[in-house]
């Protein structure tokens, strides 16, 4: 009897070891998949639970957060420490002053325009514990643009902040003729029809107000201006329910509430005001908050403030790695780094000279709720989407045409899904429960983002456009975004790639990579704008001989313009459009510009003769 039990018990031993063996070898990522959906349904679970109690909003999380720990740190900005009581009655101060004096109520719409300041949060909640909905402003774009997002979002009011409003002096008279309210986060103003506000605030009552507004979750909650690389913004209107998802990032990520997490990035964009300041909410986290990223101070300030997560972009990262060394990058605290658009090459050195520092790379939108968390070990992919991915969020990747990027279909009119290893344009299903709200304002450009009937009659999806590629080991990684991407001698090239390749060469410090129309010549050939490390110069036999190794020949940029830094908009997205508009003329080009003549192996010069010449077709691409 002794010998069958152990017998029967090494038999199942060697077959859950041979199991065990089976499973690493065909999806070795099985228990992290499966952990982190309990993960999501445990955090589901949660919010469900807590809408059931009527906190339902981001608002009312904050208020509930303040409630609950009155007195924890929220937002560390400077030497100014506030905690979540502090925020609350701040916001219901500022919330009374809108009311009272400025007849604000449900359902206005009041555009921010304000840098990363304290205040930006205390009138944000402020307003929308009034229940207006409150549309973001980059601060760093000019009276045209600035128009136009009024009159996109519908604005009655603007709140500006102190050290802004001098910006606005040429655009306050046309704000007043169109009756838009403006007033200023400052107790005095030079400018007539401005509004103060810390005049008024300190008067105020911080107690709550008695009438809370009643909250429909599918309504829209914040208007946020996508900054796109080309074009004027577009308000991307972001319901009640979004926000509640983006609130769990953070903790998606590992974050805790014991975190001080060290947001550099403007409030205006997304990733700060709802997946970060919302993340602490949620977690009950502290917030150290920064007026402006700034590399040079950056892990003195997470010595400081005793930083253990931070969020990121992509190009924060890299100039990060690019920073001379300080004693602080391997002194400090920080164990978490959340964030979106990091290049593989620049992820491993970040690792390698910054310590152990858990890189959670995502990729989410601003219009629809469709996002990944890489919560691997993997370098380099945004995501997973195997079985259990799919069970959280209705995703696909659908094959596109290569010129036009639409959708392939069949003859019944239906898309086709893209295989495992090939590139396709990511799509997201549109529900009840994962909505689109649109572009206010712009009901043309809302219709030509959601795709119809795709894989049945009356289905609805929505057009990302970004080119995504899934492995057959179901990891994401993000190849290009349409329009980014060009298509020359009938291939196309990704510019994410090229510049990839190209950045990788000691002498360059940034790389930014598009295409230019060449008369004579269908599609676009490439071009690159380059900056160079201080001290260096430019090797044209080295970058030429490196391309030879690395790309195919189309891939190659047949122009180079040299600068002495690359523009970005302020999430550190690389501008393509004025440099496209430009071209390779040396006319319009007031910087050095070189053109890669094949048969010496180099790139030369580009004169004014060899630019006639390659436009008459006398020198051929």
């Amino acid at each position: 009897m002794i010998a069958w039990i152990a017998w029967m018990f090494t038999t199942v031993c060697a077959g859950l070891f041979a199991l065990l063996i089976f499973q690493r070898m065909t999806y070795p990522f099985f228990w992290k998949d499966l952990i982190y959906y309990l993960k999501i349904r445990k955090v589901g679970k949660a919010i469900k639970s807590r809408m059931q109690r009527g906190v339902i909003t981001y608002l009312d999380c904050f208020v509930n957060q303040a409630n609950k720990t009155p007195d924890k740190a929220f937002i560390v900005f400077e030497d100014q420490t506030l905690t979540y009581q502090d925020v609350d009655k701040r916001s219901n101060q500022f919330a009374k002053v809108f009311r009272t004096e400025g007849g604000l109520k449900k359902g206005d719409h009041v555009a921010l325009l304000m840098r990363n300041e304290p205040d930006f949060i205390c009138v944000w909640f402020g307003l929308s514990k009034l229940g207006c909905e409150v549309a973001l402003l980059n601060f760093n774009i000019k009276s045209k643009a600035l128009l136009h997002c009024f009159e996109s979002c519908g604005a009655e009011s603007l709140v500006v902040g102190a050290d802004l409003v001098g910006s606005l002096a040429e655009l306050l008279p046309v704000l007043k003729e169109k009756n838009i309210e403006v007033w200023v986060t400052d107790a005095s103003c030079p400018y007539d029809g401005v509004n103060t506000l810390l005049d008024k605030v300190e008067q105020a009552s911080g107690l709550a107000l008695p009438d809370y507004p009643s909250v429909d979750l599918t309504s829209n909650f914040l208007f946020i201006f996508t900054s796109g690389t080309t074009g004027l913004p577009k308000a991307a209107r972001v319901g009640h329910l979004k926000a509640i998802m983006c609130m769990a990032f953070l903790q998606m990520c590992g974050v805790r509430s014991d975190d001080n997490v060290y947001i550099t990035l403007p409030l205006y964009h997304m990733t700060s005001s709802l997946l970060g300041v919302g993340g602490c909410i949620q977690l009950g986290a502290t917030c150290v908050l920064k007026k402006k990223f700034s590399a040079s101070q950056f892990w003195k300030d997470c010595v400081k403030y005793n930083v253990t997560a931070f969020q990121y972009v992509g190009e924060l990262c890299r100039y990060l790695v690019h920073q001379p060394v300080v004693p602080e990058e391997r002194a400090h605290h920080v164990r978490v780094a959340a964030g979106s658009g990091l290049r593989a090459d620049v992820w491993r050195e970040f690792i390698r000279r910054f310590g152990k520092i858990n890189i959670r790379e995502a990729y989410g939108l601003t219009e629809a709720s469709v996002g990944f968390v890489n919560y691997t070990d993997e370098i380099g992919p945004i995501g997973r989407a195997g079985y259990f991915n799919k069970l959280n969020a209705s995703f696909e990747f659908l094959r596109c045409d290569p010129q036009t990027y639409e959708p392939v279909r069949t003859a019944s009119g239906r898309c086709v899904r893209a295989n495992k290893g090939e590139t396709g344009i990511l799509v997201a299903a549109v529900s009840q429960n994962s909505p689109f709200l649109g572009y206010a304002g712009n009901k043309i450009q809302s219709e030509k983002k959601l795709l119809r009937d795709v894989f049945k009659e009356g289905d609805v999806y929505f057009n990302t456009g970004d080119l995504m590629l899934q492995d057959h080991r179901d990891f994401v990684y993000f190849r290009d975004r349409v329009g980014d991407t060009f298509r020359w001698k009938g291939e196309n090239v990704s510019t994410t790639e090229v510049s990839e390749i190209i950045g990788s060469l000691h002498f360059l410090k940034e790389v930014n990579v598009y295409g230019v129309s060449v008369p004579g010549y269908e599609g676009r050939a490439g071009m690159a704008a380059v900056v160079l490390k201080p001290g260096y110069s430019l090797d044209g036999e080295k970058l030429c001989s490196h391309l030879v190794q690395s790309l195919p020949a189309y891939s190659w940029p047949w122009f180079l313009r040299i600068q002495t830094s690359i523009d970005v908009t302020e999430t550190f997205k690389q501008q393509k459009g004025k440099l496209v508009q430009e071209g390779f003329s040396p006319e319009a080009v007031h910087e050095p510009l070189y053109f890669l003549d094949q048969s010496q192996r180099d790139y030369i010069p580009l004169t004014p003769s060899l630019h006639n010449d390659i436009i008459s077709g006398k020198v051929r691409l």
